[in-house]
């Protein structure tokens, strides 16, 4: 069997001809065949991928999707179940939404900084073309942020 041969099988050869069981198999404890609808995506050295999808959607579960799907999406499809399985792990209650929720709170909190970032800016620019010199107490006012901006806030951006 050529290694790229073996490298897509998931499994490989022991050195008496017998294949090593995926993860997938050797977490449930049975004989892995070599048309094993999970070999491919869950190789024997990362037990964790398979472990983290079996306790959250199960295997028969997994094996009928991987099943249904046309082998080219199947990849993907691993990817997603993973990645969904371990945010599950680390939050039962909302999963991946709630990464997303965190997500989309740091995008707003770092959207409305740039647009205090680009006011204090256009502010700085228009001052350069003045001719009237602006006192320190002025100066002072335009470097802190505007009174409807909580700056404690900010420093806990990524606190999610």
């Amino acid at each position: 069997m050529a290694s790229s041969e073996m490298m897509m099988s998931g499994s490989c050869k022991k050195g008496n001809g017998a294949a090593a069981p995926c993860a997938a198999c050797k977490l449930l404890r049975r004989r892995c065949a070599h048309d094993c609808v999970f070999a491919p995506y869950f190789p024997a050295d990362h037990p964790h991928k398979f472990s983290s999808v079996h306790k959250v959607f199960g295997a028969s579960n997994v094996s009928k999707l991987l099943q249904e799907l046309p082998e080219q999406q199947r990849s993907d499809a691993v990817s997603s179940m993973v990645y969904e399985a371990n945010a599950r792990i680390r939050d039962p209650v909302y999963g991946c939404v709630g990464t997303i929720s965190c997500l989309q709170q740091q995008v707003d909190a770092l959207q409305q900084q740039l647009a205090i970032t680009q006011a204090q800016l256009v502010q700085l620019k228009m001052g350069q073309f003045t001719t009237t010199s602006q006192s320190s107490s002025s100066t002072d006012d335009f470097l802190s942020p505007p009174p409807n901006i909580n700056v404690a806030a900010s420093s806990s951006l990524w606190s999610c």
